[in-house]
């Protein structure tokens, strides 16, 4: 170790930190022992005539000691944070092939020919209206759901036209409206959909890949089937 003069050994901690960053670049550890190399040569290389007040040291060995305990646990949490991305991504996986309910207003009409959701009603309405509408924009059915309270209504809708006809597989888009006295409102909806498969971004991310749907945070999901 160098040696360290009076004027650049006046505060150890201020070196050991120092010396902290220095040995980040490489691949050496600083610890106590390190701390305790600073403290002895600012000891050896204080100036006699005015010694340091023991006060002093023992406010830098204060401060390292609360230095070490925030490096301590901030492993702690990096190792509390890993193991959750890890249950996480482990939950998620298991989701693949389940249904989950999403926010969307898209519904994908699969074989067993039933798109199932909710309604998000902001207060209680004497008019519920779901329409459905096919890829091009086109109205191909209608369902008066009634009044309804404030709350979450189900909706199930049976893949069928306004004339009872079966209409084909594939996306098709929800709207839900409500009556209130100053006109009509759109509300939010929640659609079932499959999960295809789980993607992990970086920084832990989990999104799930619906089927028909695109993809969805996990932390969007409302409810597992």
């Amino acid at each position: 170790m160098s040696a360290i003069n009076a004027t650049d050994a006046s505060d150890v901690l201020s070196q050991y930190q120092l010396k902290q960053q220095s040995g980040a670049e490489g691949n050496s550890e600083l610890g106590r022992n390190e701390f305790m190399e600073l403290m002895l040569a600012q000891l050896k290389n204080q100036n006699p005539l005015e010694p340091q007040d023991n006060g002093e040291f023992i406010s830098q060995l204060a401060q390292f000691s609360s230095l070490e305990e925030m490096q301590k646990l901030s492993s702690n949490v990096d190792d509390v944070v890993g193991q959750f991305r890890s249950t996480q991504a482990l939950q998620a996986s298991a989701m693949v092939g389940k249904s989950v309910l999403a926010p969307s207003q898209i519904g994908v009409l699969g074989a067993e020919g039933v798109v199932d959701g909710t309604i998000e009603v902001p207060a209680s309405t004497g008019g519920l209206r779901l329409s459905v509408q096919n890829q091009q924009g086109e109205l191909v059915r209608q369902i008066d759901l009634g009044s309804s309270p404030a709350g979450v209504q189900s909706f199930s809708w049976d893949g069928q036209d306004g004339n009872g006809n079966q209409l084909p597989p594939g996306p098709y888009r929800i709207v839900a409206e409500a009556s209130y006295p100053e006109g009509q409102q759109q509300l939010a909806t929640m659609v079932s959909a499959n999960v295809d498969s789980v993607s992990l971004g970086q920084g832990g991310s989990v999104t799930l890949n619906l089927a028909g749907m695109g993809s969805i945070a996990l932390s969007d999901v409302k409810q597992i089937n």
